[in-house]
């Protein structure tokens, strides 16, 4: 072999060697993904709309309900910190000729005299529907509770319009067993 291919092998030899031995860098960049907190909104109960009728003081009556939300009320958070929205409802009771008798916006605060500590923290009002004519007053079941759809915890209450328009809004303590009604409504009558 002449003297420039024995340089010739010589060098690709030691090129090689090198090459084995050198550490390619990578131009690859593995980093984990940052993980965005996010923020949950505010959760909305979905509005909804009833019409029903009753027999009262001798005469069919139709009542409306309308929830909605209030984006005007503190947010409520549960005990998780969740945020949810607070809601107003609306009563109406239509006589038979179609005018209005009564139309008034409830709130959570209407109930503050009878809520426990819980509730009134962590509830809000979450609706309204007829129970039953009873005598003078027309009596209209609601309730006020934990927001979260899933959650059972609620306080329920009696509002008592009287024939002339007047409220009267009471915890309802009552048990109801056949025709029995072992009620104790009417004894912490609070006036609206």
């Amino acid at each position: 072999m002449n003297s420039i291919a024995k340089t010739f092998v010589t060098l690709l030899c030691a090129g090689m060697l090198c090459s084995c031995h050198e550490k390619k860098e990578s131009t690859v960049i593995i980093a984990p993904k940052p993980v965005e907190e996010t923020q949950q909104s505010p959760t909305r109960m979905s509005p909804y709309e009833h019409s029903d009728t009753v027999t009262w003081l001798g005469r069919v009556y139709r009542v409306e309900v309308n929830r909605f939300v209030a984006d005007s009320l503190p947010m409520v958070s549960d005990e998780q910190g969740h945020q949810y929205f607070d809601n107003l409802i609306r009563l109406k009771i239509i006589r038979p000729d179609g005018s209005e008798f009564f139309n008034k916006v409830f709130k959570k605060s209407m109930f503050n005299d009878s809520l426990d500590d819980h509730t009134r923290k962590y509830g809000v009002l979450l609706g309204m529907a007829v129970d039953r004519a009873d005598g003078d007053y027309l009596r209209i079941a609601a309730s006020v509770g934990a927001p979260d759809v899933l959650s059972d915890e609620y306080m329920p209450f009696v509002i008592r319009v009287s024939g002339h328009g007047d409220v009267k809004i009471q915890r309802d303590t009552k048990l109801e067993i056949g025709n029995e009604d072992t009620s104790t409504a009417g004894e912490e009558d609070e006036g609206v």
